[in-house]
């Protein structure tokens, strides 16, 4: 019945005709009517953009919520991508020769020893004699840990963690410290292991890049979390941002202090260098990546800290600073000619050696050099470019050794090898990786933490472990050529 009187009532009403009809679809409006209506959309659109750009650029409420969603999203993406593949990472290259193992060797200038290093082919540290023979190797994958609270609660797969850098103990104990590519904060924290590998303590709180370890036992090192708060009177530094602390470790491991690098330097005489952070580096404002502790000897001839004071690279702000650990504060800093170094290490003369990254001007075609800077003057008392054949270029990481004899131990991070020079520039010693893989093996794994160590370092019982285990290598290790180039 209710249907019969619908379609009743239907068939009564007069047709409405077909712009009527268009008119109650909304479908019969006039084109003036249509273009205003886009133009009020793009209006709304445009007006919420510059909304947006301002709050962002005046960093109020939202900007911090969209800025946590964008870069969650840019890390989402990578790790689906880039980062699902670890010959995709920054752990492989492309090999630029075909050449593994010690390919120059020059006895009567090599500095005597062997050689300690890590590859971004996994958690393992590699010991090897000056013909490229493994002697020792401590190995431990990051899965293999008890994890404490602190430790990182979801991370990569062993395959993208690695050991950025180590320090061989006389006893043939080890300390070395994580990292994988893909995730922020990118430290996962470090451990102390016997010569056997077997794990004796682990910190696993977020620390990264190179550590120390002073004349007493006590470790400096690096860590880095996510700090979520405007830093006042610095706007050019952004947040939410990492932030570098310089942690001071007992020799069981134990956390003794932590000092925030930025808060060291908002409280200095050189926090004008927070106002001039760059606009890439606001959520990453020092990006601290080498550390070292200044000794009595060396306190003698630097004229800018005492024995205590920290001397740390910051590789954002292109400065290299020494902080007071008692005061947590920089008492000086220093900026030059260099742009992103690397391990600057303070030498017994008072001068320091740096792997500058991005500051070479003049060579053929690097983007790299060594470099040599007195404190004082601020003059490069020395460089080294590499060859034309050769030459230096690794974007990031990266080390160097000042060795007794006064030759020079070089790791080229993104070259996959070690090159020892004489002050001249002579390459007397040269290692390439032999860690090979992705497509045909076409790419080497980066190397990094190549220090040169005697072996009046080790303990009588385990260098005599060394030198058989170098007897019963034999001849393996990589085609060695004597000479030079």
């Amino acid at each position: 019945m209710f249907e019969s009187n619908v379609n009743s009532e239907r068939a009564a009403r007069p047709d409405p005709g077909p712009r009527a009809q268009a008119a109650r679809n909304g479908a019969g409006s006039t084109l003036a009517d249509r273009l205003l209506k886009g133009a009020s959309i793009v209006s709304l659109c445009f007006l919420t953009f510059v909304a947006g750009a301002f709050m962002t650029e005046a960093n109020v409420f939202p900007a911090s919520l969209v800025g946590r969603a964008y870069y969650g999203a840019v890390a989402a993406y990578e790790n689906m991508t880039m980062y699902r593949d670890v010959y995709k990472s920054r752990l492989w290259y492309p090999g630029r020769t075909g050449e593994a193992g010690v390919t120059v060797h020059d006895p009567a200038r090599t500095e005597p020893g062997l050689t300690l290093y890590t590859s971004g082919h996994g958690s393992e540290a590699l010991l090897i004699d000056l013909e490229g023979r493994e002697l020792h190797r401590w190995s431990r994958p990051y899965s293999t840990l008890e994890r404490d609270g602190r430790a990182r609660p979801a991370p990569k797969s062993d395959r993208h963690v690695w050991f950025h850098s180590a320090r061989a103990m006389p006893n043939g104990d080890l300390i070395a410290v994580y990292e994988s590519v893909g995730q922020t904060p990118y430290g996962y924290g470090m451990v102390k292991l016997d010569r056997d590998s077997n794990v004796i303590w682990s910190y696993l709180r977020n620390v990264h890049h190179v550590f120390d370890v002073g004349p007493d036992g006590t470790i400096y090192a690096l860590s880095q979390d996510i700090v979520d708060h405007p830093l006042e009177g610095f706007h050019a530094v952004g947040y939410p941002r990492l932030e570098d602390y310089l942690v001071v470790l007992s020799p069981e491991g134990e956390e003794i202090t932590r000092i925030s690098l930025v808060d060291a330097l908002a409280v200095s005489g050189f926090r004008f260098l927070l106002q001039n952070v760059t606009w890439y580096g606001s959520e990453d404002p020092t990006h601290a990546n080498a550390v070292q502790v200044v000794t009595p000897e060396m306190d003698a001839a630097f004229p800018y800290g005492e024995a205590g004071d920290v001397v740390v690279s910051m590789r954002e702000l292109s400065t290299v600073a020494v902080v007071d650990v008692e005061e947590r504060r920089v008492q000086w800093a220093l900026r030059g000619s260099w742009i992103q170094q690397h391990d600057v290490q303070l030498l017994p003369d008072g001068h320091f050696l740096m792997f500058d990254n991005w500051g070479d001007y003049e060579g053929p075609t690097g983007i790299s050099r060594i470099v040599e800077v007195d404190p004082v003057s601020s003059e490069i008392t020395w460089v080294y470019r590499g060859t034309e054949q050769e030459p230096l270029a690794s974007e990031v990481r990266s080390n160097v050794q000042r060795l007794p004899n006064g030759n020079t131990l070089i790791s080229e991070s993104d070259g996959g090898r070690l090159l020892e020079i004489t002050p001249d520039g002579t390459i007397v010693w040269e290692f390439h990786n032999p860690r090979r893989g992705g497509p045909e093996g076409g790419l080497v794994a980066v190397v990094n933490g190549g220090e040169r160590i005697p072996w009046s370092h080790f303990d009588p019982d385990f260098a005599e472990r060394l030198r058989r285990a170098g007897a019963d290598t034999g001849a393996a290790g990589g085609e060695t050529r004597t000479g030079e180039r």
